[in-house]
């Protein structure tokens, strides 16, 4: 049941731009024996169905800046390359280690970040 509800809260996150690994990779983390490695192919294979399910919906609402695809996505993909290899070099450990320092950072940074638009 655990994996049944953080699979739906992950795509509801992810929907919503949180980024749904922030819950489905500490969850996988905990409750499987499974690689970081393994784990963190896993969100990318989840993260292919909710974010096209996402762009489709925020498509439709006119919430997509055309402009800015380009520039965006075109350095993102040697980026992506360079992370998964970087990823596989890396022990298991290290790399949960180097994730949960970046969760840390992210919450804390919520933490301390003004709201937008109020």
């Amino acid at each position: 049941m655990i994996f049944f509800l953080s699979g739906l809260f992950s795509a509801v996150f992810g929907g919503m731009g949180i980024g749904g690994g922030m819950l489905l990779i500490p969850v996988l983390t905990f409750f499987t024996d499974l690689t970081q490695q393994q784990i963190q192919g896993i969100n990318l294979m989840y993260f292919i169905p909710s974010a096209a399910a996402a762009v489709i919906i925020h498509k439709k609402k006119g919430n997509i800046e055309k402009s800015v695809l380009k520039p965006v996505i075109l350095p993102s993909l040697p980026a992506c390359a360079i992370g998964a290899f970087a990823a596989m070099a890396i022990s298991a450990g290290s790399l949960r280690r180097l994730f949960a320092i970046f969760l840390l950072f992210v919450g804390i940074s919520e933490l301390f970040k003004k709201g937008k638009g109020k």
